[in-house]
């Protein structure tokens, strides 16, 4: 149960860039929760990324308005500098990238930092990094790329998996949320939303349908609403 309800929802956002700005305060204003997982070596830092054609702003936010930005929020890592751990042939560098990345980011917050999102896309880890993690850092959660499209909650919280990834399954956002709203389940069930801020301005349409969609998804009384933490470690 989460808070006593049988149904909860989630977001999680990578990379901790300024159009998470924008994010939060749409959260903010439908009561909704979330979870940023941030590097901290590259925080403040300014770039462009093209994906399919398409320029869009990839700047850090800076370190010093991490706390402000994000609170009612939750912080979680993403390691320093955003490598491919499963890369990494050197178990000590993984836990370098994880656990002071951890470090540095409870430093900012004010607050332990215990979750996190793997970086890169494809095949982000596996067995031996994810073992390091349970084993050798203060870590205890950590988010895939993949998607499941159920709402089963999970077993194993250092490899679990998202229902829906908000980019590159926009078109299945809306009827999933129509499923999970009018569900009336015996047993818990999560929506676990992710993405990065980012990618509403690849197609800027989707900042109010966005929006549309928290005020949907708001408001109900047999929901619960909170960050990773919150519902992944519920009692």
């Amino acid at each position: 149960m989460y808070g006593g309800k049988k149904k909860a929802i989630t977001f999680s956002y990578d990379d901790g860039v300024t159009q998470d700005i924008r994010l939060v305060e749409i959260f903010n204003r439908y009561g909704l929760k979330a979870t940023f997982n941030l590097n901290s070596e590259l925080l403040g830092r300014t770039g462009e990324l093209e994906i399919k054609g398409r320029k869009v702003r990839h700047d850090k936010v800076s370190p010093s308005d991490v706390r402000s930005i994000y609170a009612g929020h939750e912080v979680a890592a993403h390691t320093l500098t955003h490598p491919s751990l499963p890369k990494i042939t050197d178990d000590t560098e993984i836990i370098r990238q994880v656990e002071e990345d951890r470090v540095k980011l409870s430093a900012l917050v004010g607050y332990e930092v215990i979750g996190m999102a793997y970086p890169g896309g494809g095949e982000n880890n596996d067995a031996r990094v994810a073992k390091l993690i349970r084993e050798q850092t203060g870590i205890r959660y950590a988010r895939d790329i993949k998607t499941t499209g159920i709402f089963k909650p999970y077993d194993d919280l250092y490899r679990f998996r998202g229902t829906v990834y908000h980019h590159g399954e926009w078109d299945r956002l809306f009827d999933m949320a129509d499923r999970f709203l009018s569900a009336e389940p015996d047993d818990p069930m999560l929506f676990y939303i992710w993405g990065h801020s980012y990618e509403f301005d690849l197609y800027p349409e989707r900042w109010a349908q966005f929006e549309a969609f928290c005020c949907k998804i708001a408001g109900r009384e047999e929901i619960f609403y909170g960050t990773n933490r919150e519902v992944l470690l519920f009692d």
